[in-house]
C-alpha cells in the first residue's frame, strides 16, 4: 500500500485501499496505516481535504480516484492524533496512531521464543476464581539457570503473536540485542468467579491480596515447569489501565518481591473506593509523599485526552503520580503523549520502556537500592501549561 501509494493516479491504490479499509473508515475518514514512522491516511471526500497530524498541518493530500490519501513520517515509539479538515471543518480522525519503532518487527537471526498453550487456573486465595495464563519462553532460556520473570496483566491481549500489540516480537528483539535480560514472561488474564467478571476486583483493590496470588498460586505453578528468580530484584510487574494500578499495588505493599513496575495509562482513580472500608487507586498519589518510601523503579505512562468521568481524572492523577514519585526521589520516568485511553502509546513505547526499567541488571546481584536519575533531580515537576479552551 505504501509503495503503490507513490503512484496516486493508479487503479491499483484504488483497489488495494478498498480492500485494506472498509467503506465507514473512508467515508468517516478514518482510515489510515503505519509501518514504523511511515504512514498513510485516506479520506473519501467531495473537495480536497487537509491533513493534521499532532495537531500540525502535514504535507497536502494527493487525489487517488474517489479517494484522497495523505503521507507523514511519524515519530516513533509513542502514538499520534490525526484528523482532516473538509471545505474548513474538523473531520474525522483518530487520536491512537502508534509508530513503532524497527524493534516491533520481525529481524533475520532472531529467534523466535515459545508460548504455552492457555493453562486455566482455580484459584483458593479467591475463592471460586477461574483465571486463564500463558507463559512466554524466549529462545535463550536454559533452565540450568534461574531466569528473571516479568508478569502482564491482561495477558491475553498479548497472547497473540500477530496482534497490533507486537509485545512478543519487541521481546524477542530486546533480548537477542542484549537491551533486557532473558526472561520468563507470564500473562495472566483476569478471571472469573462463575459468569461474574472479576477484572475491577482483582485490579482496583488496594490490598495485597492479587500480589499473594500471583506469587502463591501463579508464580508457584510455573515454577514447576522453569527455573524462576525468587527476588523482587529479578521481577517486573506491568498493566495498563486497571492492570497497572494493580502493578503498582503488587510492589506497594510487597517491594520485596516485584521491584519494576510499568504503568500504561494507569487507573489511579477511585473505582473500587469505599471511604472508610477500602483504598482505591486514588489514594497512591499521596500515600507516595506520606508513606515510608518503597524500593520501587517505575516506569509510567500517559497522554492528555485520556478518561476523564465520576472515578477521577485518569491525566491529572498520572500527574500527581509523577511528581509525588519526583518528591519522594523514587527512580521513576513519566512518558507523557497526547493520547486518549488507548493502549497504542504504551504499545509503541515498549522498546523506551522494559530496557529503561531493566537497565544495569546483574544476574549476580539479587538486590539494589534504586535511587532516582541525578538528571531527574533539576527537573522541576509537571506542569499544566496550556489547556485545550481559552474559557
Amino acid at each position: 500500500m505504501l509503495q503503490l501509494a507513490q503512484f496516486p493516479a493508479q487503479p491499483a491504490l484504488h483497489r488495494a485501499l478498498e480492500a485494506y479499509f472498509t467503506p465507514v473508515q473512508l467515508e468517516k475518514g478514518e482510515a489510515w496505516l503505519a509501518i514504523g514512522p511511515d504512514a498513510l491516511f485516506a479520506v473519501k471526500a467531495a473537495s480536497a481535504p487537509v491533513l493534521f497530524v499532532d495537531g500540525q498541518e502535514a504535507v497536502p493530500m494527493q487525489q487517488a480516484g474517489p479517494y484522497y490519501i495523505g503521507r507523514a513520517i511519524l515519530k516513533p515509539y509513542t502514538s499520534h492524533t490525526f484528523h482532516f479538515s473538509v471545505d474548513g471543518k474538523p473531520f474525522g480522525g483518530r487520536m491512537d496512531v502508534p509508530a513503532f519503532g524497527p524493534e516491533a518487527y520481525e529481524q533475520p537471526g532472531v529467534p523466535q521464543g515459545s508460548l504455552s498453550e492457555k493453562i486455566v487456573h482455580k484459584s483458593k486465595i479467591y475463592e471460586g476464581l477461574q483465571t486463564d495464563y500463558w507463559v512466554f519462553t524466549p529462545a535463550q532460556y536454559n533452565a540450568a539457570t534461574a531466569a528473571p520473570v516479568m508478569v502482564w496483566q491482561d495477558g491475553q491481549g498479548y497472547a497473540n503473536r500477530k496482534a497490533n500489540n507486537r509485545t512478543l516480537i519487541t521481546l524477542e528483539n530486546l533480548m537477542h540485542q542484549g537491551r533486557i535480560p532473558v526472561a520468563i514472561h507470564v500473562l495472566i488474564a483476569p478471571g472469573k468467579i462463575g459468569e461474574r467478571a472479576m477484572r475491577s476486583v482483582l485490579y482496583d483493590t488496594v490490598t495485597d491480596k492479587y500480589a499473594r496470588f500471583v506469587l502463591e498460586e501463579i508464580l508457584a505453578d510455573v515454577s514447576k515447569t522453569h527455573n524462576l528468580r525468587k527476588d523482587g530484584y529479578s521481577r517486573a510487574i506491568a498493566g495498563e489501565s486497571s492492570g497497572a494500578v494493580c502493578a503498582f499495588t503488587a510492589a506497594w505493599f510487597k517491594p520485596e518481591e516485584f521491584s519494576r513496575v510499568y504503568s500504561r495509562i494507569g487507573t489511579y482513580t477511585s473505582i473500587q473506593w469505599k471511604p472508610g472500608e477500602l483504598d482505591g487507586g486514588n489514594i497512591y498519589p499521596f500515600a507516595l509523599r506520606k508513606q515510608p518510601k518503597r524500593n520501587i523503579r517505575i516506569w509510567l505512562s500517559d497522554g492528555s485526552n485520556d478518561l476523564e468521568n465520576t472515578h477521577g481524572s485518569w491525566p491529572l492523577q498520572n500527574i500527581q503520580m509523577a511528581n509525588s514519585l519526583k518528591l519522594r526521589e523514587y527512580d521513576f520516568r513519566f512518558h507523557w503523549g497526547n493520547g486518549p485511553h488507548s493502549s497504542q502509546q504504551g504499545h509503541a513505547e515498549l522498546p523506551l520502556a522494559l530496557p529503561w526499567l531493566w537497565r544495569g541488571y546483574d544476574p549476580a546481584k539479587s538486590s539494589e537500592a534504586y535511587t532516582m536519575d541525578p538528571a531527574e533531580k533539576d527537573k522541576p515537576y509537571f506542569r499544566v501549561t496550556s489547556l485545550n479552551r481559552t474559557n
